[in-house]
């Protein structure tokens, strides 16, 4: 594929070998999830999930947009993973749909949802990608919400049974799990702020539902480990660097609180088999933590093989003196806070590019946390893109790459053990409640008709791979 013009201080790769390498072995991939993609919401046997009702529901998504057709992924996939062996992927990372392979949630699989997984990673496994498998993307069975969802301590069992269902069909073929998908959004956006799915708005239920994500993570971690000993399992969590506004005082306890929620209230029990205990004291008003039972961290803290980060902006923060927003906040205890721009460049969704945020993020998961091995499991970033010329030149999306990629690799030569990256997204996709107006792929998809038109920002990706590296600025 030919190198796109690139916009001033990204240097792309010229003939020679790349200015900036990775270590031998350094896994690139990309990554989707279910429901973003797949489509067929209704066949072979899959039944309705929370992103399902919460799609159809009127005003829960930017002009009722559901995930109904999606990229049709679910039919097009042999053509799909074509397009990633073009793209020289050497891992792709993607969501199984809870629903389809169990549609009441419990009881026996569904073969005819587990044979379309079997098949996407029998078509990886001929190109020598290497599969990547996320046991949960946000799409909880519909009944499970109706028995009570994620605050009900028994969707943690539940989705146990599943894991062990998808590694007694997959784990012949699979090597790598993640249990969760960024739990702090499935936690305090669903049933918090409920601007995801299933919309609830109650911050003490969103306590729970976190502690039950971590709960059940542990409960899958042994399950699949059992059934599988041989399996590389993690979980993925999206981080977020939290900085005071001002050297103020009570700046700096606003960002004590948020740094709180959103990162240590699930990196401390995982990683260290406790909750914080600044957090606990934040959030007294909010849970007396009743539903945290002896046993519960260690089994939320059972030893991992690899951790995956989420990264995409950083969080700037005020102390105020009210509810900072009318209306449900993801924030229990911590409504107060503002959150600062700082008038730098923004994405499409409004989330300030900040490169320098990655490093500090990693180096702080290696410093405080682990030595596990690390790996970017999502950075990427959504832009208005337009078709020209039967081409999309999307210059900003690959400038994000470009200075993320490098704020990578000094986090590798700080020592931080890094050993992949996965760009978000491989497809522009159904971007939750978004619906299609942001567009994150480095591959377009037109919506009518499902052509899929590659961008600069994948021709680009695919030189790095083949390099396994970056030109010199």
């Amino acid at each position: 594929m030919s190198n796109p013009a690139s916009p001033p201080g990204v240097g792309l790769l010229d003939e020679g070998p790349a200015a900036l390498t990775f270590p031998p072995g350094f896994l690139w991939g990309a990554a989707t999830a279910a429901y973003q993609i797949e489509g067929a919401v209704a066949e072979d046997g899959r039944t309705p999930s929370i992103w399902d009702t919460f799609s159809h529901t009127p005003g829960r998504t930017v002009a009722g947009h559901t995930g109904d057709v999606a990229c049709d992924h679910y039919h097009r996939m042999p053509a799909d993973v074509r397009l990633m062996a073009d793209l020289g992927l050497k891992s792709y990372r993607f969501s199984v749909s809870w629903s389809r392979v169990q549609p009441d949630g419990a009881g026996p699989a569904n073969q005819r949802g587990l044979d379309f997984y079997r098949r996407l990673v029998d078509e990886l496994r001929a190109y020598d990608i290497e599969p990547w498998l996320t046991l949960y993307h946000w799409d909880l069975p519909q009944p499970l919400e109706d028995a009570g969802g994620w605050p009900a301590r028994d969707t943690a069992g539940r989705f146990a049974d599943y894991a062990q269902l998808v590694a007694d069909a997959l784990g012949d073929r699979v090597n790598h799990f993640t249990t969760l998908n960024e739990p702090w959004c499935s936690a305090f956006l669903g049933y918090g702020s409920g601007v995801h799915a299933p919309g609830r708005t109650n911050g003490t239920d969103a306590l729970r539902a976190g502690h039950h994500l971590m709960l059940g993570h542990g409960l899958a971690v042994r399950a699949v480990r059992a059934s599988r000993p041989g399996a590389q399992l993690g979980v993925t969590v999206n981080l977020y660097p939290v900085t005071p506004a001002t050297d103020s005082p009570a700046d700096a306890d606003a960002a004590r609180r948020i740094d709180g929620l959103m990162n240590r209230f699930f990196l401390d029990p995982i990683l260290r088999g406790s909750y914080p205990t600044d957090l606990r004291a934040d959030l007294r008003g909010v849970t007396d933590f009743g539903h945290v039972r002896d046993g519960d961290l260690a089994i939320i803290s059972t030893p991992l093989d690899q951790v995956g980060v989420n990264y995409y902006t950083r969080h700037v923060v005020s102390a105020g003196t009210g509810p900072a927003e009318p209306g449900p906040s993801p924030w229990p205890g911590s409504e107060d806070v503002r959150f600062v721009s700082r008038g730098i460049p923004v994405t499409d969704m409004d989330w300030e590019v900040d490169a320098p945020g990655l490093l500090e993020t990693l180096q702080r998961v290696h410093r405080e946390y682990t030595d596990l091995p690390i790996y970017v499991t999502e950075n990427g970033a959504a832009f208005v893109d337009e078709v020209v010329d039967g081409r999309v030149d999307d210059t900003d999306r690959l400038a994000y790459f470009d200075a993320h990629l490098r704020a990578a690799h000094a986090a590798i030569d700080s020592g931080v053990p890094l050993k992949g990256y996965f760009a978000w997204s491989l497809l522009d996709n159904f971007e939750w409640a978004w619906g299609y107006t942001k567009r994150f792929g480095m591959v377009r998809v037109d919506y009518d008709d499902q052509a899929r038109i590659p961008k600069s920002s994948a021709r680009w990706y695919a030189e790095v791979i083949r390099r396994n590296g970056l030109a010199a600025q």
